[in-house]
């Protein structure tokens, strides 16, 4: 077997498995399929390689809960602060801060995983969210610009809003939706995403989206309080993984 016929193989198991737990929780795609490339490839190669199979699933996932139109009205002002925080940080991903910000990340993640997981609650008033969604957005963008991980404080913030498990999934695709749309234009204005990597990343959506319809199917079967678990168990693993392969 020839080392392309290696790398294909590679890709196609990093998405097949990143698509499957992005399926069952919501999300995960970016973050499972970042660490892995960044086995083998700089974190802004593989943050190119990413966004197609990433924007596509996002795409999906937005589009096929109940409550479209009425996720663009409530977090309109999130999703510009998203744009914005990515273009400022976009060029932190191409530079050799990327490790540290990625170990931060990851860190951040095993210490809500673990606030989840122990069953405390928090919640957010409704009349709170016409300053809180915009700050809550940059922040999300300034991570997502220095990491390609599109996950904090967007996901705890969009949890704690009181959405139902679909809305909530929904919400999630329109939030990582945006923020891949806005690392794709920081990773085209820094000259990241080439002729090569889009060509990779185009070929990774198949098993992508092969892998988010098996993931759909396990969480269709699933009660709302086992998801909250895999939901939460999900991740403590991503970010665990994320910590670990930076101290490694």
């Amino acid at each position: 077997m020839d080392v392309a016929a290696h790398v294909w193989l590679f890709l196609g198991g990093v998405f097949l498995l990143a698509g499957m737990v992005k399926g069952v929780i919501g999300m995960g795609l970016p973050t499972v399929a970042m660490g892995l490339l960044s086995l083998v490839l700089a974190p802004a190669e593989a943050a190119a390689i990413l966004v197609i199979p990433s924007l596509v699933t996002n795409v999906w996932q937005l589009f096929a809960g109940p409550a479209f139109g009425f996720l663009i009205v409530r977090l309109a002002s999130m999703m510009a602060g998203v744009v914005a925080g990515t273009l400022v940080t976009s060029g932190i991903l191409m530079s050799a801060a990327a490790g540290a910000a990625t170990l931060a990340l990851g860190v951040a993640l095993v210490a809500y995983a673990m606030l989840g997981l122990s069953g405390w609650k928090f919640g957010f008033h409704r009349r709170h969210e016409a300053w809180l969604s915009p700050v809550v957005g940059l922040a999300t963008g300034l991570v997502t610009g220095a990491t390609g991980v599109f996950v904090l404080p967007a996901v705890p913030y969009l949890q704690a809003i009181g959405l139902e498990k679909d809305e909530l999934v929904q919400a999630l695709g329109l939030s990582f939706t945006v923020s891949t749309l806005a690392l794709a234009a920081g990773l085209l204005r820094g000259d990241a995403l080439l002729g090569t990597s889009a060509w990779m990343s185009a070929i990774s959506l198949v098993p992508a989206l092969g892998g988010m319809a098996l993931g759909q199917a396990v969480r269709q079967r699933i009660a709302p309080q086992t998801f909250r678990m895999v939901f939460f168990a999900g991740l403590l693993a991503l970010g665990t993984y994320l910590a670990l392969r930076q101290i490694a």
